[in-house]
């Protein structure tokens, strides 16, 4: 889910002349780059070659054999091992994947001296990184570090509460760290909000050996801009929290000189900006809201939409504009360039405050408007929309931001706001949306031969997601093939992997799409996506991994390129 790394290796220097040759490690090719002296001039390098299609291939599995038995994955391209996030133990599982159709488990790694679980992992030229969750959730985390070749330790530093997701940097000399922070509850004796903030890890690596140092960027400095960021949209709303406890940075994309990160700020509907040698967050950008009345941007909002204006209807499936408002709410960001211009994609999954005591903004439709919706905002359908067959069912937030209810003086609702966009979304650097997929995924899982429509990674029931936030688009990875980028975006829910050509950032064009559940069986709940080069792959072809959660399996995905 990070920026592809590009290594330069030297070759070694001829006897005569002053040539040298380097090994561009690229996603579709392995280039030969000649560097001439004074003697000689530089060969020009080959094109790599642009794929006319690309295609998905299941061609190995490994069954972790239990619920969240595989989450995050990272591939180490020396050792040829996978690292596999084990949440069921709360651990790593180490795969042999040098014959990625038959990966081979070798070794876990316990993280029990550390804290209470490893929740995310990341790999750079054979330094193996884990975000370690401490017990309580609320303390500082840690970030552990071990040699991927023999498993060997070598250290750990203080991190943020919460540590959610690490990536290093692309010359690897520095690893950022997002520190979700999560409350583990509101307004009781026992109440902790830890402080969300983003970790900057230089290793000071000389051989096998580091010596990190941590430099840590928070939101202090935004407390005094709470009602400023309210009016921008930022959405901040915890009971009694300030802007830096409220916000909980998710996921972070790095620009290609690693200067600059951007981070999902999920809950709070935003990305924060940060400048990476400064440590320093620099902006807070709302996302906005989501359009569901436009045409192509519609859902399904109900479970039970198969009747005409009933509270007692039928799952059916009926994909259509809706007078809604959906926050994008993203989990997974990466960015990419275009042009010389950066531009990011996200998943926008959807999440809502609800697992924890003292507080749950999830409610449905008809339970929050009991008073009714406003027919100056809905017209005359005001009254029959508030039906379980329309939009009564629809899981909506009580708390659009701050204190804000989405209600007037009398009660009435005067708008309806969602959870996650059902979609992904690619935006510019300075997050102004060029592009959102509308209700494309909904459209493209609606009739599946393995599948239900909507169906949730834990049953094969017709429109059991609808309700709530559809396919719930959650992992994201950004391959180059030539003159050619491509998103592979992981769907949590209904499961399987949607490929789109992204290479024109305002129109981007669909692909391909590979689901490998079986009804309710086989792979469901894709969490994690990692994209291995041809060029690292043990067998020569592009592979993505992808750790599916609830099946607790982890995927094989052949990329296949045809030109």
């Amino acid at each position: 889910m990070k920026p592809s790394n590009r290594r330069f290796v030297p070759g070694r220097r001829p006897a005569i002349g002053r040539a040298c040759v380097a090994l561009a490690l690229g996603l579709g090719s392995l280039a030969l780059i000649a560097c001439g002296g004074s003697d000689d001039e530089a060969a020009p390098t080959p094109p790599e070659p642009t794929p006319v299609g690309l295609s998905l291939e299941k061609i190995g599995a490994y069954d972790g054999g239990a619920l969240g038995a595989a989450e995050i994955t990272a591939f180490d391209a020396r050792s040829k091992r996978l690292f596999v996030v084990n949440g069921a133990n709360g651990t790593v599982d180490v795969l042999d994947l040098a014959n990625p159709a038959a990966p081979v488990k070798l070794a876990t790694i316990s993280v029990a001296s550390l804290g209470a679980a490893v929740n995310s992992v990341a790999v750079h030229d054979g330094l193996v990184a884990l975000a370690v969750e401490a017990s309580p959730k609320t303390a500082p985390g840690k970030v552990a570090f071990y040699n991927a070749a023999d498993l060997a330790a070598l250290g750990s530093v203080t991190v943020g509460a919460l540590p959610d997701m690490l990536v290093f940097t692309p010359d690897g000399s520095k690893l950022l760290v997002a520190n979700e922070g999560e409350p583990n509850s509101y307004g009781l004796p026992d109440s902790a909000d830890p402080e969300g903030s983003i970790s900057i890890v230089t290793l000071n690596r000389s051989g096998s050996t580091i010596a990190p140092t941590v430099a840590t960027a928070d939101f202090g400095a935004f407390n005094t801009q709470i009602d400023a960021l309210r009016a921008a949209g930022v959405r901040i709303y915890g009971p009694g929290a300030t802007v830096a406890q409220d916000l909980e940075p998710e996921y972070i994309a790095l620009s290609d000189d690693g200067r600059t990160a951007w981070i999902t700020l999920q809950e709070n509907n935003a990305v924060a900006v940060l400048d990476v040698a400064a440590a320093r967050v620099t902006a807070i950008r709302p996302l906005g809201l989501k359009d569901h009345n436009l045409a192509g941007f519609g859902l399904d909002a109900s479970d039970e939409d198969g009747g005409t204006d009933t509270n007692s209807g039928t799952p059916l499936l009926k994909i259509g504009p809706q007078p809604v408002k959906g926050m994008y709410l993203p989990d997974a960001i990466a960015s990419y360039m275009v042009g010389g211009q950066t531009y990011l994609l996200t998943a926008n999954e959807g999440d809502a405050r609800a697992d924890w005591p003292g507080f749950n903004e999830e409610t449905r439709v008809r339970a929050h408007c009991s008073a009714g919706l406003d027919p100056a905002v809905f017209g005359a359908d005001a009254a029959r929309l508030l039906l379980d067959s329309n939009l009564g069912r629809l899981r909506i937030t009580t708390s659009p931001n701050g204190n804000d209810s989405g209600k007037n003086a009398l009660g009435q609702c005067t708008q309806l706001t969602s959870f996650g966009g059902r979609s992904f979304s690619i935006w510019n650097a300075d997050l102004v949306r060029v592009f959102d997929s509308g209700d494309q995924l909904e459209q493209r899982t609606s009739a599946l031969p393995n599948a239900a429509f909507n169906a949730s990674h834990d049953n094969n029931s017709l429109d059991s997601r609808s309700a709530s936030k559809g396919p719930e688009p959650e992992g994201v990875v950004i391959g180059r093939f030539g003159a050619r980028s491509f998103a592979f975006i992981g769907l949590e829910r209904v499961g399987g992997v949607m490929v789109y050509d992204i290479s024109i950032p305002s129109a981007p064009s669909f692909v391909s799409y590979l689901n490998t559940r079986s009804a309710d069986t086989d792979d469901r709940g894709p969490e994690g996506l990692a994209l291995i080069q041809a060029a690292q792959s043990p067998n020569g072809k592009p592979l993505l991994v992808v750790g599916h959660e609830v099946s607790g399996t982890t995927a094989v995905l052949q990329i296949n390129l045809s030109y």
